[in-house]
This record gives C-alpha cells, structure tokens and sequence, in this order.
C-alpha cells in the first residue's frame, strides 16, 4: 500500500516545503531538536477541565453513548474531517489530529507517516518477512510476534513516535509466484492464511486484562478482495479488473478475510485498488456492507487503500465526477478514506444529494468507536494500561531474541545430500562465503519494513563460528557480470562453500512483479560454476520472498544442499548459521509451491483462475489445483532427524444424519448441501504419534489434509490443518486433529454453495494415508 503513481504533486506545495526546509535547517543552528515525548489523545481533562463535562470524555459509559454524544455535536466541516487518514482536530472539543496510517506488517514500520524514529527510539524489532515466518507453520510464534509489535508500538505511542492504528496483516492469497508482495502473505493456502491472520491479529489487537472491548493497538487485513497483480508487463493494480469465479472467490479468497472478522475480530479491514468482475471493490456494497458489515459483522472500519477512490475515478473512469466517487465509496460501506479524496468532495456529494449525512455519521461513527476501544478518548495514557511503557520496552533482548528464532523456524532444508549439513565448525579450518547476499543488511526485512535494533548478516553470523572467507561474485543481486574467477579461486581450497545468491526489493515489492523466477543474471552461472571447483560441500542458500526456478541446482550432485531463508528478519544471519552448524534443526516448511520458469513462460498472471482447464492447457495454480510439474511442492521442508507416523485412530464411515423424507434417501446423491440440522455435533477425531527416530532433537510439522471425491470441481488436495510437535531423539508424541465434517470437508459448489461430497476421501496424515467414506 502506498500512494499511486498517479500522484503529482503542484509546484507550490514543493516551493514552501523548500522554503520551510530552509528556514528550519536555520533554526537548527541555534535550537536543539526536541523529540516529541508525549501521546496525541483527546480529553485531556487535566489541561482542560471543562472536556469533563462531555458526555464522550466518560469513559464509564459504553463505546455506543460516547459516539452518538460525539457525532451530534459536530458540525458537517468537522464531519467530514474525520472520514480521512490524517483526521482534523476539533479544538473546541479537545480533540487533537489523528494520524490512523500506520504500518506493522513485521515490525513497526515507517512506511506510514504515523511512525517516527529518533534518538529516543533510534529502531525497533525487525521480524523476518511474513512469508518466511508463515513457513514455521507455528500458530503460537504468530500470535507471539503479534503481542511484542504491539508493545513495541504501544511503547512508541507513549513517547508521541507512533500511531494506535495499524494496517497489517497482508492475508491475500499468493496465487501468482511472480506477485512482487508475496513476500507480505503467509503463502498461497488459504488455511495457512486464515490461520495466520487470525493469530496474528490477536496478538496485536487483545489487551493483557482480557477486555473484550478494549483494543491494545488496531490492525486491519488486507487488501479485501483478490488483489495480487500489482505491476505486470504494464498492467497495474490502479485499473486491473479481476474476473474471479464465485467458486474461486469463495473458497480462496475469501475465507482469510472471514478469518480476520470472526476468529481475530480484527478491528479493521482494507479494501484494495483492483476491480473484482467489474465493480471497484471500495465502490461495491456487496463486498463492504453485505458481506464485511453484513454477513461477518465487522466490528469496526473499512478502511480504503491509499488513494483508491481517486483511482475509480482517475484509472477506473468509474464515475462521471469526483463527487460520485467519494459518494460511492461511502454508500458502499466505506468509513475512512487513506488519502484526502473525502475531505475534498463529500461535501459537495452532500450537496449534489448523492450522500446523505446519515452515512457520513455512519462512517466517523465507525472511526470513532475504534478510537474509543484504544483509550484514545480516555484522557492520558499514561494513566491507563500500557501508559508505563517506553523505550526501554523496544528493542530488548527478549524480542530480538524471538526475530533470531522466528527466522531459525521458518527456515526450509529443501535438499541436503548424506555428508553435507550440519557443518561441524571444528572441522572447519575455512569457509568460503560468495554471493551478493552474503554481507547485506536492508535486504533480509524486505518491505513494510522499520529501522531495526541491529542486524547480523549472514557473513556475521557464519564468522561468528568459523573462520570465513568473502568474495560477493555479483556487484548486486541483478548480477549482470559475475566475478567467477575470485570466486572460484576461493571456493577450491576451502573445506566448504555457502553461496548467499536470490533477490532483493529491486526484483520483487510492491508495484513490481517479476517476468522471470530464474535466479536473476548470472548468479545461476556463478553457482555452477563454484560447485564444479568446489572440494567440499557446496551450501546454496536462496534470500527471496517468491519461489525461484532452481531446479539446476537441485539436479547438480556438486551443489549437496539447499535453505530458503526467505527475507530473515534484523537476526537472519545468525539463524542461517544456527541452522548451517547444527545448533538450530531446521523444520521449516514451504507455504508456497515453487514452479519452473516454463509456468512463467506460458501463464499469463492475470488469470484469476485457480481451477485448471484441460480444453485450454491452462494448468491451475497452487497446490490444491495445478496439475503441471514443480520444484518444490507446498509443505516440502527436511530436517536434521527422521520423523515416522503411527495413526493410532481415525475413523473409516462417517455417517450424516438425514432426515427420513430427503431426496438423497430416495435417490443417489453425489453432495448434499450444508445446513444447520445435519452439521450439529457432526466431528471426529485423528490421533497420530510421531516418532524422533533420529539422532537429534527437533520439530516436526505434521499436516493433514485432504483429498475430496471429485465432484464440484473440488481442490485435489486441500491443507485442514497443522500441528507442531518438539521431540527428543527417540520421543515420542501425540497429535490429536479434530475435524468439522461440515466446517473442514465442505467444498464449495459453482454458485458458492457449500456442500458436503458423499462418498470416498483421502486424509493425508504425515506421510500417511487413509481412508474414509461420508455416507448418509
């Protein structure tokens, strides 16, 4: 999310922005800065004590009485000041502006202007990228990295550097391995996800005394609704209209963002730039008030992404006028616009009768309850929960602790050859480290990022162990010319090679995706021809935020193994080397598939099909659909140890409680459909051990899924859940799935119907498999 390209700036603005660049830079020689050190809050009843006698200033009473006092003594002007980002002040009432664009998709970040550093608080924790954190498959490391940026962000907030509204999770679904914001997701399933942001979004949102109203800061998924092409050969995310079947609507892209509202009660949700089938999605009140505040009852605001109503009306020509566009996007269910579009015309659609007040109230009600739920309305924080936090709360070792083994989780072992990994660091006299990786700081936090406590890059923490020695090969990741020879000159006489080689931000983010998911340049030429001289084991380690197509490397017998680390996070060198030496045993696991270059080739990115059609060659996307070959598949990870399944119990009939006079007793019935009376109490459970039969302690990611019949053009293969289990060597431990029959084995028909397939299934438990029959 950020300001289209479409913004230009006029040269006044510019002109005085100068000019007060100047005169500030003066003062600077004769008045020390002052950092800010004090929260923006309304009811500031010490300073003001007449603020006592409003009725919104009483934090006794409910959230709903404080709003309507509040609404019904604004003015319109005022009003409408509230319906955007960076929200007017209202003085007379002691109400102070309010940034609400802040970003912690990570980390808190200073993407929006609503975050500061300073010499007060210089960074804060740096976490590893989403998509390398979703492939610790770890819900509890997801809900406790959610609780440490809430604090940091609440110990930012006290000192005036922060905001108390927060624009993450990112929960699109990864359905393109080109997207250049795939790096932002949890990955391409959309249990994984649903899971994820669910988490996630507890761990920033609930308070430590367990308060069901309060919020400890807000997030907000995004971006609502299948939105993941942002620049391709042209075609960009302002205009680009997404034809998406109800089918695929409904059982991919829609279930994270039904996970946010009713498992996360997520305080925000963000509607995106694209067009689904036709109509804007900030413009559609299907999407917003049917669905979002409708079916899910959000609790909370809709907020749009940056600019989008200018887009409908600029990209889109979606309205005739300016007006009709602010009117849409606030009739459609719209509470707060990022950006100043609403400032600029709701009045005038007031005026031209396209909106009345009563949404406007609606709106900044919305705004305002979200307010009321973080204390902001409550006086100085300072005396309330979390008012003793500050800098001193960022940045400690405890959370850059948990970045270090945030990383070391989600990193995946994705080939390693007998004699190659763990390197033991005593037989280790050198070390060859080559790659434009291999020595870079900003590139493991990718995007969304902030200023972080510190970082190890990964020379730092391979030297840490072993005496190394470096040579880039590439000036950059885009390695136009590589310096083969240096590199191979060091790599033939040491005891091992580690090549640090994959992208950075200038290949893959946000308003850029990829053409190409080869490595970039000549880094693959550099790797093979390191590994032809190379007298001990070459590590090839791939920092990415997408799948590349490496499959050179996993067919070259020289190269004996391979990590993805994702983008690590501010301590991504010191787990690469935790894990590289043996003193971490990797159990990460691909959130996403990994395809060839020949995908890339013959798929166009803008087709928003998931299922495949034979009568086209078109060969669907993602695991559960495509039907083409991969590098690597979702879920392929390995470890140091061997893990063995024991299912101990599971059900082979699962019988559906029909009543006497339905058809399908008269008749066969290929599904029937999900309704209230046959899904009561309908479940079973699985009981699997797992066994360490390795040499090692680690962890283990068991999935299960399952493999529908094919009716209603069902997944092939479809994620129902994970569980992680730490085991010593020969541990033993077991996991218990409980399934939904009509909540996890319901599909969703044509029409979005969901509806249970009778006959056989395939639980894929482990490496095991088994099977079962829903029966009536």
């Amino acid at each position: 999310m950020a300001f289209s390209s479409h913004n230009h700036c006029s040269v006044f603005p510019f002109f005085f922005h100068i000019l007060g660049f100047i005169f500030s830079s003066f003062f600077l020689e004769f008045k020390p800065v002052l950092a800010q050190n004090s929260p923006v809050f309304a009811c500031d009843i010490t300073s003001n004590p007449g603020l006592a006698n409003l009725t919104f200033c009483d934090a006794s009473l409910t959230v709903e009485n404080r709003v309507n006092d509040l609404v019904q003594r604004l003015t319109l002007p005022e009003k409408i000041g509230f319906l955007v980002s960076g929200a007017g002040a209202v003085s007379r009432l002691g109400i102070p502006k309010y940034e609400w664009w802040s970003e912690a998709l990570h980390g808190v970040s200073y993407t929006g202007p609503g975050v500061h550093f300073s010499s007060l608080v210089p960074g804060a924790t740096s976490f590893p990228q989403v998509i390398l954190t979703a492939a610790s498959f770890n819900v509890t490391l997801f809900e406790t990295i959610g609780k440490v940026v809430s604090t940091e962000a609440r110990a930012m907030y006290n000192v005036g550097l922060a905001g108390l509204t927060y624009w993450s999770p990112n929960v699109n679904i990864f359905r393109d391995p080109r997207w250049g914001r795939g790096q932002e997701t949890p990955g391409e399933d959309p249990t994984l996800t649903s899971k994820y942001g669910a988490a996630y979004v507890r761990g920033l949102q609930q308070t430590d005394d367990g308060s069901k109203d309060k919020l400890k800061v807000a997030a907000c998924c995004k971006h609502y609704t299948a939105y993941d092409v942002d620049n391709w050969k042209g075609i960009e995310r302002y205009n680009f209209n997404a034809v998406v079947t109800q089918q695929d609507l409904d059982d991919t892209f829609q279930p994270p963002f039904k996970s946010c509202v009713l498992e996360g009660d997520v305080a925000s949700m963000m509607c995106s730039y694209n067009q689904v089938n036709g109509k804007p999605t900030c413009g559609d009140p299907d999407l917003l008030a049917g669905i979002i505040r409708g079916e899910w009852k959000l609790n909370g605001y809709i907020v749009t992404d940056c600019d989008s109503l200018q887009e409908i009306f600029k990209s889109q020509h979606y309205t005739k006028t300016p007006e009709e566009a602010a009117a849409l996007g606030l009739n459609s269910g719209v509470d707060l616009n990022c950006g100043s579009w609403l400032s600029k015309y709701t009045e005038g659609a007031v005026d031209q009768k396209l909106v009345n007040e009563s949404v406007i109230d609606r709106a900044i009600s919305n705004n305002f309850a979200t307010l009321m739920r973080l204390g902001f309305f409550d006086g100085n924080p300072r005396n309330h929960i979390y008012g003793n936090l500050g800098p001193e709360d960022v940045c400690t070792p405890e959370n850059q602790e948990l970045a270090r083994e945030a990383a070391r989780q989600g990193i995946v072992l994705l080939k390693n050859t007998a004699g190659s990994l763990p390197l033991i660091p005593a037989a280790i006299k050198s070390l060859a480290v080559i790659g434009p990786n291999a020595n870079v700081t900003k590139t493991m936090i990718g995007n969304y990022e902030g200023t972080p406590c510190k970082y190890t890059t990964p020379l730092q923490g391979l030297t840490a162990s072993v005496t190394t020695i470096y040579k880039p090969g590439c000036a950059d990741v885009s390695c136009s010319t590589a310096q083969i020879d240096d590199a191979k000159q060091i790599a033939s006489t040491a005891d091992a090679v580690v090549l640090i080689m994959g992208s950075d931000q200038s290949i893959e983010r946000e308003s850029l995706d990829r053409i190409n998911i080869t490595l970039p340049g000549q880094q693959s030429v550099l790797v093979a021809e390191v590994a032809k001289v190379a007298k001990g084991p070459v590590i090839l380690v791939i920092m990415s935020g997408g799948g590349m197509d490496i499959q050179f490397a996993v067919d070259n017998p020289k190269i004996t193994s391979i990590l993805w680390v994702g983008f690590p996070g501010e301590a991504g060198g010191a787990a690469l080397a935790d894990v590289i030496f043996g003193y971490y045993n990797p159990s990460g696991r691909l959130p996403m598939t990994w395809y060839p270059q020949s995908y890339a080739d013959v798929v166009p990115m803008t087709i928003m099909n998931m299922r495949p059609d034979p009568a086209t060659n078109y060969p669907g996307r993602t695991y559960r659909f495509y039907t083409g070959p991969t590098v690597f598949t979702f879920g392929h990870g390995l470890s140091y140890s061997q893990f063995k399944h024991h299912l101990d119990k599971a059900p082979k009939f699962v019988s559906i409680p029909l009543e006497e006079k339905h058809t399908c007793r008269l008749r066969k019935c290929k599904s029937i459909d999900v309704v209230e009376q046959s899904c009561s109490n309908l479940g079973f459970s699985i009981h699997l051990r797992v066994i360490n039969v390795g040499k090692i302690s680690g962890s283990h990611t068991v999935f299960l899924f399952t493999s529908p019949p094919s009716v209603h053009n069902a997944p092939k293969k479809h994620l129902l859940g994970f569980e992680k289990v730490h085991l010593t060597p020969q541990g033993e431990g077991v996991v218990e799935f409980n399934v939904d029959v009509c909540k996890h084995l319901s599909v969703h028909d044509g029409l979005g119907n969901r509806k249970l397939a009778l006959g056989p299934y395939v639980l894929h438990i482990g490496d095991l498999k088994h099977s079962l029959t829903l029966r009536i």
